[in-house]
């Protein structure tokens, strides 16, 4: 069991990649805490199931892109587990639009859960990990960070901004032993991809793109996450892992 007695939060965890990197967490023995902003019966049902392999877990409601919410679910981790070992940032949605049909509440909106909303829980985490002298942030980016995409500029400005952040916290909280470090991930089979999937002619273009000529499922990707919140990883911070099938390459 390479996470037992271990206490991880994974925000947006009630489905998609958030749920498969907690699930991931539980089948290796660590305690998780299930983030989740409108769909309780979701959050609710992978609790459900971490207690099923005889883990424990909560879910606890909170938008990351406020502080007060940050503060209160990071403070729900310590209340209820004692202590919080584990942070990943994955809680994000999309709003597509070309950059010149951008509305500002689209921009905001991204921006903000994604990179406002990974700063925020970093920070509140941060002061947790600092106190205990140890700590794992994994912060969750795209290729769309590296490359840029057509149709979501507010997305893959979000994206690439994580990046920076996740070298800039490395630097900050390594004398605290606390390691950070960004996974960068493809097209993954999840809601938020639907379209790219089932639309012909954008499936036929990214496939294009990624090397293994496929999408991802969301168990090819928990892997990664498992490897950089162990011990295994303790001497790994600020570095990129892309987990893309090879679509960074092209």
């Amino acid at each position: 069991m390479r996470l037992k007695d271990k206490i991880a939060l994974v925000t947006g965890s009630s489905r998609g990649v958030g749920r498969a990197v907690a699930l991931g967490f539980a089948k290796e023995g660590a305690k998780v805490v299930i983030n989740y902003t409108s769909n309780e019966n979701a959050a609710n049902e992978v609790v459900d199931a971490i207690q099923s392999m005889g883990s424990e877990a909560i879910a606890v409601k909170a938008d990351v892109a406020k502080k007060k919410d940050a503060e209160g679910l990071v403070g729900a981790a310590v209340d209820t587990f004692g202590k919080i070992d584990i942070l990943v940032n994955n809680a994000g949605f999309t709003r597509p639009a070309l950059m010149i049909k951008m509305t500002e509440d689209q921009w905001d909106q991204v921006v903000d859960i994604h990179l406002k909303g990974a700063f925020l829980c970093s920070q509140a985490a941060g002061v947790r990990m600092k106190e205990q002298n140890s700590g794992k942030i994994i912060n969750v980016m795209s290729v769309a960070g590296l490359v840029g995409t057509v149709g979501q500029i507010n997305y893959s400005a979000a994206k690439g901004g994580i990046l920076s952040m996740t070298k800039s916290i490395a630097r900050e909280l390594a004398r605290y032993n606390v390691c950070c470090n960004v996974i960068s991930l493809g097209i993954v089979a999840t809601d938020m991809t639907e379209k790219i999937r089932s639309d012909e002619k954008l499936r036929d273009i990214y496939m294009n793109r990624i090397l293994l000529k496929r999408f991802a499922e969301p168990d090819d990707i928990s892997p990664a996450f498992v490897f950089l919140a162990s011990s295994e990883s303790n001497y790994i911070t600020g570095q990129l892992l892309c987990v893309d099938g090879g679509y960074g390459m092209i």
